[in-house]
């Protein structure tokens, strides 16, 4: 499969958030190949939106990367113990992103399972489990914050084209856990792949 290019993330983020459903996620370390389809996004749409970590206009800190250009890998700790990856958009000085927060396990589904002490894999509970949630899939694909400002058209962090799902195999629904953004959090910027098992939420 072709991997991803520089355009395909300077765009529209909303469109980006849905645009990325069905492309594939792959990691590599020094453990091995790690690889997941995209189930489930979410888009963060910069100052103008309450609900994104740039709203309050700071380029400095955690924020730094979504003001350079897209295609950077936004790496944030949430509750002081998981990782959530996502997908810096838009051109430079636009500080935008898109929250990855499911994958379908594709490719080194073992290495996965060690890393997110799974205790059985052969049930399809836990398999669906394994990257069913922006903190769990980090867990399983080894991306914490030496990740972070990663460029997505590298050799270690990327992602390729994978298969787009039909229009009428994408949901939008409301954001997950953002009832903190008054208006924002109505906005309908959560995609999901209709029927997918392997999403956070049904």
């Amino acid at each position: 499969m072709n991997k991803l290019k520089r355009e395909f993330y300077q765009r529209d983020t909303v469109e980006v958030a849905r645009d990325l459903l069905g492309r594939v996620l792959i990691r590599h370390t020094q453990d091995g190949v790690t690889a997941g389809k995209i189930v489930e996004t979410e888009a963060y749409a910069g100052i103008n939106d309450a609900a994104c970590h740039s709203a309050r206009g700071t380029k400095k800190g955690r924020t730094a990367v979504m003001y350079g250009p897209g295609g950077f890998a936004y790496i944030y700790l949430i509750y002081g113990m998981y990782y959530c990856m996502n997908v810096v958009t838009r051109p430079e000085g636009e500080p935008e992103a898109v929250l990855i927060r499911a994958l379908e396990p594709i490719e080194g589904i073992p290495l996965m399972g060690n890393r997110r002490k799974a205790t059985d894999l052969n049930k399809p509970k836990h398999f669906r489990n394994l990257c069913a949630g922006p903190g769990k899939l980090c867990i399983a694909m080894a991306i914490d914050k030496s990740c972070y400002g990663m460029d997505l058209c590298g050799d270690k962090l990327y992602l390729e084209e994978g298969t787009t799902p039909a229009a009428e195999d994408i949901i939008a629904t409301k954001r997950i856990n953002i009832t903190y953004a008054g208006k924002a959090a109505d906005y309908p910027w959560r995609f999901v792949i209709k029927n997918n098992p392997f999403a956070s939420k049904p």
